[in-house]
Protein backbone atom coordinates (compact mmCIF):
# COMPACT_ATOMS: atom_id res chain seq x y z
CA UNK A 1 0.00 0.00 0.00
CA UNK A 2 1.21 3.46 -0.89
CA UNK A 3 2.07 5.59 2.12
CA UNK A 4 3.06 8.69 0.15
CA UNK A 5 -0.51 9.60 -0.86
CA UNK A 6 -3.12 11.04 1.46
CA UNK A 7 -3.79 8.95 4.56
CA UNK A 8 -7.06 10.79 5.16
CA UNK A 9 -9.12 13.19 3.06
CA UNK A 10 -9.02 16.84 4.10
CA UNK A 11 -12.53 18.29 4.46
CA UNK A 12 -11.49 21.85 3.63
CA UNK A 13 -9.58 20.77 0.51
CA UNK A 14 -12.66 18.92 -0.77
CA UNK A 15 -14.98 21.83 0.04
CA UNK A 16 -12.68 24.36 -1.62
CA UNK A 17 -13.00 22.50 -4.92
CA UNK A 18 -16.56 23.79 -5.35
CA UNK A 19 -17.21 26.17 -2.44
CA UNK A 20 -14.91 29.18 -2.02
CA UNK A 21 -17.19 30.08 0.91
CA UNK A 22 -17.68 26.90 2.96
CA UNK A 23 -20.82 28.22 4.66
CA UNK A 24 -22.59 28.17 1.30
CA UNK A 25 -22.72 24.35 1.66
CA UNK A 26 -22.96 24.21 5.44
CA UNK A 27 -21.31 24.44 8.84
CA UNK A 28 -19.42 21.27 9.79
CA UNK A 29 -18.83 19.86 13.26
CA UNK A 30 -16.98 16.59 13.78
CA UNK A 31 -18.99 14.04 15.80
CA UNK A 32 -18.81 10.44 16.98
CA UNK A 33 -21.22 7.80 15.76
CA UNK A 34 -22.91 7.78 19.18
CA UNK A 35 -23.83 11.46 18.70
CA UNK A 36 -25.78 10.73 15.50
CA UNK A 37 -29.36 9.51 15.07
CA UNK A 38 -29.32 5.72 14.59
CA UNK A 39 -30.25 5.69 10.88
CA UNK A 40 -27.52 8.22 10.03
CA UNK A 41 -24.96 6.19 12.00
CA UNK A 42 -26.04 3.06 10.12
CA UNK A 43 -25.67 4.85 6.79
CA UNK A 44 -22.34 6.55 7.51
CA UNK A 45 -20.30 4.71 10.16
CA UNK A 46 -18.76 1.87 8.13
CA UNK A 47 -15.98 1.05 5.69
CA UNK A 48 -18.18 0.20 2.70
CA UNK A 49 -19.23 1.96 -0.50
CA UNK A 50 -22.02 4.46 0.09
CA UNK A 51 -23.68 3.42 -3.20
CA UNK A 52 -24.30 -0.08 -1.85
CA UNK A 53 -25.23 1.11 1.65
CA UNK A 54 -27.72 3.73 0.42
CA UNK A 55 -29.29 1.31 -2.07
CA UNK A 56 -29.76 -1.33 0.64
CA UNK A 57 -31.20 1.20 3.11
CA UNK A 58 -33.65 2.68 0.62
CA UNK A 59 -34.35 -0.64 -1.14
CA UNK A 60 -33.82 1.09 -4.48
CA UNK A 61 -30.98 1.46 -6.95
CA UNK A 62 -29.63 5.01 -7.20
CA UNK A 63 -28.74 7.27 -10.11
CA UNK A 64 -25.90 9.76 -10.14
CA UNK A 65 -26.43 13.41 -11.15
CA UNK A 66 -23.21 15.31 -11.74
CA UNK A 67 -23.66 18.98 -10.82
CA UNK A 68 -20.14 20.23 -11.56
CA UNK A 69 -16.68 18.90 -12.41
CA UNK A 70 -13.15 20.14 -12.03
CA UNK A 71 -10.16 18.63 -13.78
CA UNK A 72 -6.47 19.39 -13.39
CA UNK A 73 -3.29 17.52 -14.29
CA UNK A 74 -3.50 15.31 -11.18
CA UNK A 75 -7.19 14.97 -10.32
CA UNK A 76 -10.74 14.64 -11.58
CA UNK A 77 -13.31 16.00 -9.11
CA UNK A 78 -17.06 16.18 -9.21
CA UNK A 79 -19.95 17.42 -7.13
CA UNK A 80 -22.85 14.96 -7.28
CA UNK A 81 -26.26 13.94 -6.06
CA UNK A 82 -27.53 10.38 -5.74
CA UNK A 83 -31.28 9.87 -6.13
CA UNK A 84 -33.45 6.79 -5.75
CA UNK A 85 -34.59 5.25 -9.02
CA UNK A 86 -37.90 4.35 -7.37
CA UNK A 87 -39.07 7.96 -6.94
CA UNK A 88 -36.13 10.26 -7.86
CA UNK A 89 -35.81 11.36 -4.19
CA UNK A 90 -32.34 12.83 -3.51
CA UNK A 91 -30.65 10.72 -0.84
CA UNK A 92 -27.02 11.88 -0.93
CA UNK A 93 -24.77 14.81 -1.85
CA UNK A 94 -21.11 14.21 -2.50
CA UNK A 95 -17.80 15.68 -3.53
CA UNK A 96 -15.42 13.14 -5.02
CA UNK A 97 -11.78 13.72 -5.98
CA UNK A 98 -10.01 10.96 -7.89
CA UNK A 99 -6.41 10.45 -8.85
CA UNK A 100 -6.67 8.71 -12.23
CA UNK A 101 -3.05 7.52 -11.95
CA UNK A 102 -4.41 4.59 -9.94
CA UNK A 103 -7.31 3.62 -12.23
CA UNK A 104 -7.31 1.90 -15.63
CA UNK A 105 -8.26 3.93 -18.72
CA UNK A 106 -11.57 2.09 -19.26
CA UNK A 107 -12.62 2.92 -15.70
CA UNK A 108 -11.69 6.57 -16.23
CA UNK A 109 -13.86 6.70 -19.36
CA UNK A 110 -16.86 5.30 -17.46
CA UNK A 111 -16.39 7.76 -14.60
CA UNK A 112 -16.09 10.72 -16.98
CA UNK A 113 -19.27 9.57 -18.80
CA UNK A 114 -21.10 10.60 -15.59
CA UNK A 115 -23.84 7.96 -15.95
CA UNK A 116 -23.03 5.40 -13.22
CA UNK A 117 -22.27 5.96 -9.51
CA UNK A 118 -18.55 5.61 -8.74
CA UNK A 119 -18.97 2.74 -6.29
CA UNK A 120 -20.87 0.67 -8.84
CA UNK A 121 -18.17 1.28 -11.49
CA UNK A 122 -15.38 0.12 -9.15
CA UNK A 123 -17.39 -2.95 -8.12
CA UNK A 124 -18.31 -3.89 -11.71
CA UNK A 125 -14.65 -3.66 -12.76
CA UNK A 126 -13.56 -5.81 -9.81
CA UNK A 127 -11.11 -3.16 -8.65
CA UNK A 128 -9.51 -4.31 -5.41
CA UNK A 129 -10.71 -1.56 -3.10
CA UNK A 130 -10.69 -0.67 0.56
CA UNK A 131 -12.93 2.09 1.90
CA UNK A 132 -11.46 3.88 4.91
CA UNK A 133 -13.83 6.02 6.98
CA UNK A 134 -12.03 9.17 8.13
CA UNK A 135 -14.47 11.44 9.99
CA UNK A 136 -18.17 11.78 10.75
CA UNK A 137 -19.79 15.22 10.53
CA UNK A 138 -22.91 16.96 11.80
CA UNK A 139 -23.79 19.62 9.24
CA UNK A 140 -26.01 22.65 9.56
CA UNK A 141 -27.14 23.10 5.96
CA UNK A 142 -26.21 26.27 4.12
CA UNK A 143 -28.08 27.75 1.17
CA UNK A 144 -26.74 25.38 -1.47
CA UNK A 145 -27.18 22.14 0.49
CA UNK A 146 -30.65 23.25 1.62
CA UNK A 147 -31.66 23.89 -1.98
CA UNK A 148 -30.24 20.54 -3.18
CA UNK A 149 -31.96 18.61 -0.36
CA UNK A 150 -35.12 20.80 -0.44
CA UNK A 151 -34.73 21.63 3.26
CA UNK A 152 -34.87 24.86 5.25
CA UNK A 153 -31.49 26.58 5.77
CA UNK A 154 -29.83 25.43 9.01
CA UNK A 155 -31.39 21.95 8.84
CA UNK A 156 -29.31 19.28 10.57
CA UNK A 157 -27.93 16.50 8.38
CA UNK A 158 -24.93 14.20 8.70
CA UNK A 159 -22.04 13.15 6.52
CA UNK A 160 -18.61 11.64 6.39
CA UNK A 161 -15.23 11.95 4.78
CA UNK A 162 -13.60 8.77 3.52
CA UNK A 163 -10.76 7.51 1.37
CA UNK A 164 -10.93 4.66 -1.14
CA UNK A 165 -7.76 2.71 -1.82
CA UNK A 166 -7.84 1.09 -5.27
CA UNK A 167 -5.39 -1.76 -5.73
CA UNK A 168 -3.62 -0.54 -2.59
CA UNK A 169 -3.30 3.09 -3.73
CA UNK A 170 -5.15 6.12 -2.23
CA UNK A 171 -7.18 6.86 -5.35
CA UNK A 172 -10.41 8.52 -4.17
CA UNK A 173 -11.18 11.18 -1.55
CA UNK A 174 -14.83 11.58 -0.58
CA UNK A 175 -17.22 13.89 1.21
CA UNK A 176 -20.63 12.20 1.46
CA UNK A 177 -23.69 13.86 3.05
CA UNK A 178 -26.99 12.06 3.60
CA UNK A 179 -30.24 13.99 3.19
CA UNK A 180 -32.87 13.70 5.91
CA UNK A 181 -33.50 9.99 6.28
CA UNK A 182 -36.77 9.15 4.55
CA UNK A 183 -36.90 5.40 4.00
Amino acid sequence: MNTTGPSTPDLQTLLNLFYPVTGQLGQFQEVNSSEMPADYARLLDHNEHMTVTVEEFHQSLVDVHVLATQVDEAHYARKILLSRQSDDQVVQFGIVRLCFDYLDADIQVEIEAQKIPLGRILIQHNVLRQVQLANLWKIKSGEDLSKLFQLPVDSEVYGRTALIFCNGEPAVELLEIISLVKA
